[in-house]
This record gives C-alpha cells, structure tokens and sequence, in this order.
C-alpha cells in the first residue's frame, strides 16, 4: 500500500510543474481502469484524492495491527539508562532455561533487518543446520562444472574432445588465449550470481541486522572460492591427466601431489588476477553499468526531484564479495612467493590499486549503510590467519615433492606457531569487538552524568527501533522538477539515505 502511494505522490509531481507555470492549466484525467475510462476528472484533485485515501488505508491498517493481540512478536528491543545496565543485560544468561530469554546487544536502527526478527529458537537452529547442508553440497557440485571447464582449457583435452579444431588451436595467438585467458574468465562467469544465492541463503538463516548478513555470507563466499577458485583449480586443473594417481595414491601423498601442481596453475591465477582483480578494479572506478542506468533512467523514467535522487543512488560498498576476493589474493601471495614469485608483482599492483580507489569510492561515492562497530574483525582476522596455514600446508608439501623431507619437518613448526597465535589473539582482542566491558561502561556512566547532566536519549530511543510502517509519514507535496529548465521549483523535507548515527551511544539490548 505505501509503494501504491508513493506512485500516486510521483504522478501527482509530474503534473504540478505545469499548473504552476500555466496558472489556469488544469489537466484532464478519467477516474476509471488506468486512466482511460470512467469519469473526466482534474488530474490534480483525482491524485490528491486517491493519495489521501491510501493515507487513510495506511493509518487503518496499523491501527489493527497494534490493536491485535496475534500480531504482537517474541522479541522486543529495550533501552536502559545507563551503559552498564545494557550491558549487564545483554551479557548475561537471564533464565535457567537459556532458550526461554535470549538477550544480545542490539544493532544499530538502520542495521535491523526486520524480517528475521521473531524467528524461534529451534527454527532458527534448524535453518542454520540446513543452510549449512545445503552450501556443502554448492561448494562441492560446483566442482563440476569448474573441473570441464579447467580441463577443456587445456589445448590436449580440446583436440581429444574436438579433433576437427586442432589446426585452429594451434595458432599461436589462439592457443595462448585458450590457456591463459580463457579459464579464468570462464570461472568469473560461473561466478556472477553466487554473491544473491549466498545472500538469500543467509537471510534464511534468521539473522536479524544487514551487518551479520554481510558477515555471514562474505564468510560463505570465502569458503566457496577457497575450495573452486583456489584449490578446485588447482586439483581439478590437471584431474583428467592425474585421475588414476588421485585414486591410487594412500591418502598421505595427497599433499605431494597437491603441492606437485601448485607451480603448473601460477599461469592460471596471474590471468585470473588480472581479469578479477586488476578488471573489477577498473570497473569500481568507472563503474558503467550504474552509469548508463543513471541516464537510461534520467532520460526516460525521471520526472521528479524524487525519481532522480533515486536513479542517482550509488548503494553501498558490496563487502560480503569485496572482503572474500581480497583474502583471496592475500593467500595466493603466501602460497606462490616462495613457489612463483613473479605472480607478487600482479598482486602488488592489485592492493595498491585497490587501496587507492575503495577509499576513494567509500568516502566520497557509496552511502554507508550501518555501523557495525568493529564486529568484522573477529572473522577477518580468522580467514587471513586459515590463508597463512594453508598456505604453509602447501610449502611443506610443494618441498616435500624436491625431496626436502628433512626441511619439511622443520616446517611443522609454522602452522603451530600461528596457530598459537591465533588463539592468543583470539583471547586478547575478540572480547573488546563482541563485548562491552562493564569497567568502561562504568567510566562512560560517571563521565556522561558529568559532562551533560540532562542528557536525555528518551526523545531519540522512542522512535529510533519503531518498524517502518509504523513511522509517521504524513502526506507533504512532493519535491518536483521544471521540465524546462531541471531546477527544483518545491523541496520537501527528506531524510538523508546516509543516516546518521546520535552522538552518544544508545544503551539498548535486544530480546
């Protein structure tokens, strides 16, 4: 009903410019199916009309719902006073039975994504465990298609398969796009809409803000291209040529023949660097696509103040594919520096460019969704140290195949000292990203009640976790354009897409 009367309210804008430059225009319209049948009406009063009675619909419609008792939710957002009772509360277990209160602290307003809010205890263990089954069985059936195409990359697999094409494939020109370019743009396509599937997979799983959805599914997608991208390419790459020696082989010499084929894929990942890496950075930096939709939209569909501030919405930095992909080529630099350092300067290249242009693109081009306080950080550090082991699994078997074994050995100390790492990291940092201490809420209490004696957060916590339907929203003319000249003639009051977060921390816990 809302998306009805905001298409009513843009309607009603197109026609308002001319009423104003022509004060005794009044335009015609039929009050019956789509404008075409029924009664001549003036435009003007027939939208204001049916504007004000789906405003009317709207306030009746929240009306019964907060007047109905089986529309009230299990879950509740509650403010405190201070800090430190937030804290006590979203910290701690409230019942014996932990499944009947479930406090956690809660997000930011523009963080919540309402749609999971309510979701059981026991539902929301069962979504998990099925989503969890259902990414096993992605990751490894998308194997599949990435093993063909690895193999058919090859010039022998092609003439087998396609004998008739061999004096073709034997150009030069031909046979090194076919190796070094061809598989890595063919994975980049297979790879367009994993990021919406792992999305909505997250959603299912009853998370309830943007940022543990953008947490959730960049850790998916690390995994996913952990095991296609990186060692799917490396296993299945040669697989045709080495089936019988992965089937015979006890499964103590995987890691030699793993490391075996590490230095024969360093072709393939310097091409898929420079067609994901050094070409999504070109792209972010030009961005066309959202270009040529702008101006496909500004010259066709644009007809208000309104229209063109949404055609020129740039969204927000995708982090669930950005943070993944550069945690990707973070590993690959471990794992082919002592192997193949000529694949580093690639690399290099890519984080400095990359650096430059995101941070250029988040401060002055994409809006900022949330704020997640720092909560990404536990699972980053996490993935970058999983990259470091595998990378030194790999090493030891890479030597191991050079007939190194007494250096191999050697080398088992790696994986346990950053392993050891890990863990006191985890132990020293992870706490002051999940968790509030109430030494500091104390300090931040006392120095508050100091400093601004009559702060008052009750005018802002009172509306701030209110869903969106139910937020006042009355009916203001809406801001439109001169169709002559492109210059605003009425502006309206608009929030702006950015947000903005209150000065003081608001001390509220979720149920």
């Amino acid at each position: 009903m809302h998306s009805c009367r905001e298409e009513e309210i843009n309607k009603l804008a197109c026609l308002l410019p001319k009423q104003i430059r022509k004060k005794s225009f009044q335009e015609a319209n039929y009050s019956g199916f789509l404008g075409f049948l029924g009664n001549k009406v003036d435009a003007i009063d027939h939208y204001t009309a049916i504007i004000d009675n789906l405003s009317k619909q709207e306030a009746e419609e929240r009306e019964s719902i907060i007047n109905n008792p089986n529309a009230v939710i299990p879950a509740a957002f509650v403010s405190f006073k201070t800090r430190w009772a937030a804290a006590v509360c979203a910290q701690t277990q409230q019942t014996s039975n932990p499944t009947i209160w479930l406090t956690e602290w809660a997000p930011e307003p523009r963080d919540v994504f309402w749609e999971n809010l309510a979701i059981p205890y026991f539902d929301l263990n069962m979504r998990r465990l099925l989503m969890a089954v259902a990414l096993f069985f992605l990751t490894f059936f998308f194997m599949i298609p990435i093993a063909l195409v690895q193999s058919l990359a090859n010039i022998e697999a092609i003439e087998k398969v396609l004998p008739f094409l061999k004096p073709i494939i034997e150009k030069p020109s031909i046979k090194s796009v076919i190796q070094g370019f061809l598989p890595g743009l063919a994975l980049k396509i297979f790879l367009i809409m994993l990021p919406k599937i792992l999305m909505t997979m997250s959603k299912m799983e009853g998370i309830t803000s943007l940022s543990g959805l953008d947490r959730r599914s960049a850790s998916k997608y690390y995994l996913f291209v952990l095991v296609n991208v990186f060692l799917g390419s490396v296993i299945t790459g040669t697989a045709f040529q080495q089936l019988g020696q992965f089937i015979n082989q006890p499964s103590t010499e995987f890691t030699k023949t793993v490391g075996s084929t590490i230095p024969m894929k360093a072709t393939f990942f310097i091409t898929y660097i420079m067609i994901d890496g050094w070409a999504g950075i070109a792209a972010e930096i030009l961005r066309l696509a959202p270009l040529i939709t702008f101006h496909v939209k500004n010259t066709f569909l644009v007809k208000t103040e309104q229209d063109r501030q949404n055609a020129m919405d740039p969204g927000s930095l995708e982090f669930a594919t950005s943070e993944p992909r550069i945690q990707l080529y973070f590993m690959l630099g471990h794992v082919y520096a002592p192997v193949t350092p000529f694949l580093l300067p690639f690399i290099v290249v890519f984080f400095a460019f990359a650096y430059m242009i995101f941070r250029h693109q988040i401060i002055n081009v994409y809006n900022q969704q949330y704020e997640s306080g720092g909560s990404f950080w536990p699972d980053i550090h996490g993935r970058v140290i999983s990259g470091l082991i595998i990378s030194q699994i790999l090493l030891m078997g890479l030597l191991s195949t050079r007939g190194t074994d007494k250096s191999t050995l050697v080398l088992i100390a790696q994986p346990i000292l950053t392993l050891w790492f890990h863990r006191y990291c985890k132990g020293r940092f992870e706490s002051a990203f999940v968790k509030f201490p109430l030494e500091e809420a104390m300090v931040k209490d006392t120095l508050e009640r100091a400093v601004e004696p009559n702060l008052n957060l009750r005018i802002y916590l009172q509306d701030a976790y209110v869903h969106p339907g139910f937020k006042g929203d009355d009916f203001q003319k809406p801001a439109i354009i001169d169709d002559e000249e492109n210059n605003p003639l009425i502006q309206t009051t608009r929030a702006s897409r950015r947000g903005s977060k209150p000065e003081s921390d608001s001390e509220t816990g979720s149920y």
